[in-house]
């Protein structure tokens, strides 16, 4: 069965359209399966090979999923908007409609090239006004649900692609997406308050089927800490602040406190004699990300204000610092220093020679060469000296409580999610600025609020909407005066925070999403997609889905049951592939060469789906001639295959041996591949392939079993069509099959065949294998021992030796005991 690649991969993939093969109607469908692979950007012209692994890979785990049994709704779209499709449009002279647009166009044209089983009718692009118009809607549900807000804060600031980032977006102090570094401001930006969410996003980590590592991730992101919040008062000044911490205990230990540079309580209490140097670290500070001042191993900086704090348990005066490692966005944005019971604090104190007061011992030691951060006995804490401090937590805060200076608090890491851009190919914000009536929702009859493409959109340091007049003028919805627009867009992680409620209800004008629909179609029952989408993605999706549930729109918590994180294709010198270390590989020339499904088989084969590894094409003319291999065996068979032969259950030794490797195969590759081990499954066809062509060879053509050579031959052809889907329709139409293989059932495994008659033994002397024989399986004792007595290698073993002892381990092994004669 020699075929053309280009031919049949044209002729299956129009075949499939126009059959309408893998379209669903939602409206229509029983216990769905929902199975959703993060959609791409189409920032780039083409995809490439890292796209192949994950959506082409991926549609071999969905196409097992139809053959058993699952009513699957699989489908895909575009992340269109956002800084990777601006930047492309920019580099290239063109607008980003168009080169976003006709990317995705592209795009969709080598999915169906790529033979992926998409149900294309419920594509979408976020950058259409058709999506966005109802991304504007989420954020003014969240608006209308005081879940929005606008407010100065200290932003990060990326030098080159002229926006702010979300924390999440900032890896080791640069821009995740150009690596330039990344500057500290204070700006008016839009947040969501993620931060309202915290506990039940925590709680409900505990529920998902997703990859331990995410999990850990995403609960040290959202770090929920218990312990006290405390009031301390500025000497001789009216002003109040609160400090939070985990070890009330070690309050009397406390003997400084420092502010963060940009808490704005400190130009309040600042000396005059300290105020200059204040304000050079307040500007020094600007200049270094929050991740930097996070890291623990950096030299210590900081300045003293001049000013004292009054520690509220013993009303001790203790300096005030500011520090750039105490951040305004955390906590309270000041922090009681307790440096013999905080390394940091520790540390701090010894750069700047401050006071150290141990107050808990443990083993009645009391010197101190680092911080002791356990537990142990109260010393120096009046009253409750000598009591545990695991006890004195409690106590200390209760006492705070009676005087009106402490409580207990529960405290979350996890910061507002920061959701304006300073960028132009984004989703207009839905708001409207008033002078007189404030921030004020646009009406939702009025959205979309279209982007205008009259704009000069390359960075200029803010808003490029703020220059379109046409744009920003209008008139206020409630008091119709003149009023202005927002000028930011929404980070285009807004758009993918919904996307997967909008899938289902995609041609739906009328609402966003349907209860009734997203009720039954939600939740996904299987994500995939990469790692580095822990901290972002992955949790703003799941605080979206908890508002929508909260406001009635849809019944379940969670928006993603189940979860998995395929690897990432290397370069052959086992780097990230980059256009400027010269080691991408395109998978266009591959396709051109050997066709989409040998690529898709050596994806699935070459590498282990979650680890990935680097590329190696040898691996790619491997699989073409297994393939040949397996076309050759079935031309062969041909006419036998057209044949309607019935199965016996009458199998002579041969037989059971091959109906062994078959179950076996087929019992491995079922297994393997719902496990996402697809490189184990192709070598389980590979060993089934062998076995039965082994059987063709070795047993004479007149005794071979027709009906199950015929039955094996079409099955392989069912299990390899979810690896290489247009060969195997081309195979299954040769052999006379009118349907697609697509719609077969996949096999069943017979467990009666997985034990064989006959059995390999290990015969050993003295402990020590020595032979390899076959016996039945249930041979007695003396029939092992004379059949091992058959072998030459074994009677030269019992020359001049006498058999004291048989060991035989029934179906494993046979041990003789020999010694001198």
């Amino acid at each position: 069965m020699a075929y053309n690649h280009h031919e049949i991969e044209e002729k299956w993939q129009k075949r499939w359209s126009e059959d309408s093969l893998y379209s669903v109607d939602v409206n229509k469908m029983d216990e769905k399966y929902y199975v959703l692979v993060m959609f791409p950007y189409p920032s780039g012209d083409r995809l490439h090979m890292g796209h192949w692994y994950q959506y082409g890979v991926m549609d071999t785990w969905t196409r097992y999923q139809r053959m058993n049994g699952k009513n699957v709704f699989f489908p895909m779209g575009f992340d269109a908007f956002g800084l990777p499709a601006e930047n492309f449009a920019i580099k290239h002279g063109i607008h980003p409609k168009e080169s976003t647009t006709k990317n995705a166009d592209y795009m969709m044209t080598q999915f169906k090239k790529m033979g992926v089983s998409y149900n294309f009718d419920y594509a979408l692009d976020t950058s259409k006004e058709d999506y966005y118009k109802w991304t504007q809607w989420v954020f003014l549900e969240l608006f209308k649900n005081d879940l929005a807000y606008k407010k100065e804060a200290p932003v990060n600031w990326c030098t080159s692609c002229q926006t702010v980032l979300a924390n999440e977006q900032v890896k080791d102090g640069v821009c995740e997406r150009c690596e330039s570094v990344i500057l500290q401001k204070n700006l008016n930006q839009w947040f969501l308050k993620i931060t309202d969410y915290a506990e039940p996003l925590l709680a409900n980590l505990e529920t998902l089927d997703w990859p331990h590592k995410t999990l850990a991730m995403q609960k040290h992101w959202i770090g929920k800490s218990i312990g006290s919040e405390i009031e301390f008062k500025v000497d001789k000044f009216d002003i109040d602040f609160k400090v939070f911490t985990t070890r009330p205990d070690t309050l009397f230990g406390c003997t400084y406190v420092t502010f963060a540079p940009e808490h704005p309580k400190v130009l309040e209490f600042v000396s005059d004699g300290q105020k200059q140097e204040v304000l050079d670290y307040i500007e020094k500070t600007k200049k270094t990300s929050e991740l930097e001042r996070l890291t623990v191993d950096d030299e210590k900086t900081g300045v003293f204000t001049g000013a004292y704090a009054i520690n509220p348990i013993n009303q001790e005066k203790v300096p005030i610092w500011i520090s750039d490692y105490v951040l305004f966005s955390y906590g309270t944005g000041a922090v009681m220093a307790v440096p013999a019971h905080d390394e940091r604090d520790f540390d701090f104190a010894k750069a700047f020679d401050l006071p150290i007061k141990q107050v808990i011992v443990k083993d009645d030691e009391s010197s101190l060469d680092k911080a002791f951060t356990g537990t142990g006995l109260m010393i120096n804490s009046g009253k409750f000296d000598s009591m545990k401090s695991t006890d004195v937590k409690k106590l200390i805060t209760e006492d705070l409580q009676k005087q009106n200076k402490g409580e207990s608090k529960i405290n979350f890491r996890l910061r507002d999610w920061l959701i304006s851009r300073q960028r132009y190919w984004g989703a207009p914000i839905p708001i409207i600025h008033c002078d007189d009536c404030g921030p004020i929702a646009v009406p939702q009859e009025q959205l979309p609020i279209i982007l205008p493409e009259d704009v000069e959109f390359k960075p200029m340091g803010e808003s490029p909407l703020k220059a379109c007049d046409s744009f920003m003028n209008v008139k206020c919805p409630k008091c119709k005066k003149p009023a202005l627009r927002e000028a930011d867009t929404l980070d285009t992680f807004m758009c993918s925070s919904w996307y997967y409620l909008r899938f289902p209800n995609v041609g739906n004008n009328e609402q966003a999403f349907e209860k009734g629909i997203t009720d039954k179609m939600m939740p996904v029952d299987k994500y995939v997609g990469g790692p580095e989408h822990a901290c972002m993605h992955l949790l703003y999706a799941r605080f979206i889905n908890m508002v929508m549930k909260d406001l009635g729109y849809t019944k379940h918590i969670e928006p993603f049951t189940s979860l998995t994180h395929q690897g990432m294709i290397l370069g052959s010198d086992g780097q990230k592939m980059s256009k400027s270390k010269g080691n991408s590989v395109s998978p266009d020339g591959y396709v051109e060469d050997y066709g989409s499904d040998v690529l898709r088989l050596y994806l699935c084969f070459g590498f282990s789906y979650i680890d990935g590894g680097p590329w190696d094409d040898s691996g790619i003319r491997s699989m073409a001639k297994f393939v040949d291999r397996v076309a050759r065996l079935l031309d062969e068979n041909k006419d036998l295959l057209s044949q309607k032969l019935e199965l016996d259950d009458n199998y002579n030794s041969d037989e059971k041996k091959l109906l062994y490797v078959y179950n076996h195969s087929l019992k491995g590759v079922t297994v393997d591949v719902a496990k996402f081990q697809f490189n184990t499954s192709i070598a389980r066809v590979m060993e089934l392939y062998n076995a039965l062509n082994d059987y063709l060879k070795n047993v004479s053509p007149d005794k071979h079993n027709k009906s199950l050579v015929s039955y094996i031959l079409k099955n392989m052809i069912i299990i390899l069509s979810p690896f290489i889907p247009h060969i195997c329709e081309e195979w299954w139409e040769a052999i006379g099959e009118k349907s697609s293989v697509s719609l077969e059932t996949w096999p069943t495994v017979n467990e009666k065949y997985l034990e064989l008659d006959e059995i390999q033994m290990a015969v050993m002397i003295n402990g020590k294998v020595r032979e390899q024989m076959k016996v039945a399986k249930d041979s007695s004792d003396d029939v092992v021992f004379d059949k091992a007595l058959e072998s030459k290698k074994i009677q030269g073993y019992l020359e001049g030796m006498t058999v004291i002892k048989k060991i035989h381990v029934k179906g494993k092994l046979l041990n003789l005991i020999l010694k001198k004669a």
